[in-house]
């Protein structure tokens, strides 16, 4: 009774078309669901994400979970994720696409999973890095220990979102550093972000992870932007 009281006065929304959801729906409806853009990158080795680091760095394996459009579904999740708080959202879609990653032979050979990094000041903001729960959701289900403090942040930067391609690099480039020991060599990391745009700020974090002797790094994010 409480509950059904607690849903008529706060009634639950699909966090991709905003329609009320139904009782056995959560996160998303069942038409969003149908309508999600899934990439397939996990089964394609010349995909989108690999494509983004030809040339410019080594990568064992790279995959978006979802095209990301303007004003799309997968753009509402995101921001809902990221700048609304609602954590659920990553738990609930790196549960999903875990059970694409169990057939992909590499990801058996990972060692670590690690989130792309806030600074601690905006970690203090914002309360909560946005990838963490699709990456904890990602650990629990590949059985895959997660890595929260061997990659940080080294300074605050403003939003990357205005800057161009070329000032982007720049200021990524600078952007991390790692507390690391011999236990952390010959590793296979797993880079996890919410977001492939120019794939600057992957690529920075991926240099910082290749200064460890013997590192292989593979990318995973959520979504792929369409330019």
């Amino acid at each position: 009774m409480l509950k059904y009281l607690i849903n008529l006065i706060f009634p639950k929304l699909c966090f991709g078309c905003n329609s009320l959801l139904l009782n056995n729906e959560s996160i998303l409806c069942s038409k969003c669901i149908h309508d999600m853009p899934f990439t397939l990158h996990h089964l394609l080795d010349n995909n989108d994400t690999t494509k983004k680091f030809y040339g410019i760095i080594p990568i064992e394996f790279g995959s978006s979970m979802l095209y990301f459009h303007q004003n799309g579904i997968v753009q509402n999740l995101i921001h809902n994720l990221k700048y609304k708080n609602q954590q659920q959202i990553g738990g609930f879609l790196g549960k999903l696409y875990s059970e694409d990653l169990k057939s992909v032979t590499k990801i058996k050979t990972i060692s670590e999973i690690i989130p792309v990094p806030l600074h601690k000041k905006r970690l203090e903001e914002r309360g909560y890095n946005q990838i963490t729960t699709f990456c904890e959701a990602l650990s629990n289900e590949l059985k895959i220990p997660l890595n929260n403090s061997l990659l940080y942040r080294n300074y605050y930067s403003k939003t990357q979102t205005k800057k161009d391609k070329e000032a982007r690099k720049e200021v990524s480039n600078a952007l991390f550093d790692l507390h690391y020991t011999e236990k952390d060599h010959n590793k296979h990391f797993l880079l996890v972000d919410d977001v492939i745009t120019s794939g600057s700020t992957l690529e920075a974090c991926a240099r910082t992870l290749l200064k460890i002797p013997n590192t292989k790094v593979s990318i995973i994010t959520i979504a792929y932007t369409i330019s």
